[in-house]
């Protein structure tokens, strides 16, 4: 994909496609490695694909969690192997009740002509 907005915004729908359907290899696949995420006081990194577990965001997503939504997508930087943007997402219940919603900053990067999530700075616990 030659727009690298365009191409970013699918990198986050594939990431949350994949984790809305429990698909680890996907939430991988939608990454680039090293992966970090500032959140909660703390940073985690994940330096080699298959190191991200949907285990791990399962524990911290909230009670009852089922699925994410995005509530906003807004590019801050546009470049062309990097994409800064400004994100906001839901985490729901199965129920359709809401558990919380956070503002997110995800970096896009590409990689090797592959395009992946390489970080995050969230509000998110």
């Amino acid at each position: 994909m030659s727009d690298p907005l365009a191409a970013a915004l699918k990198t986050l729908d594939d990431y949350l496609a994949a984790l809305n359907r429990g698909d680890e290899p996907g939430l991988n696949a939608a990454c680039n490695f090293p992966h970090v995420r500032l959140a909660g006081g703390k940073v985690a990194v994940w330096p080699n694909h298959g190191d991200y577990k949907l285990g791990d965001f399962i524990a911290r997503a909230g009670d009852g969690w089922h699925h994410s939504t995005w509530d906003e997508r807004t590019a801050i930087h546009v470049g062309d192997n990097k994409v800064h943007l400004k994100v906001k997402f839901s985490r729901w219940r199965k129920d359709g009740s809401l558990i919380a919603r956070f503002e997110t900053i995800y970096i896009v990067t590409r990689q090797d002509g592959r395009w992946g999530i390489q970080a995050r700075s969230s509000f998110a616990d």
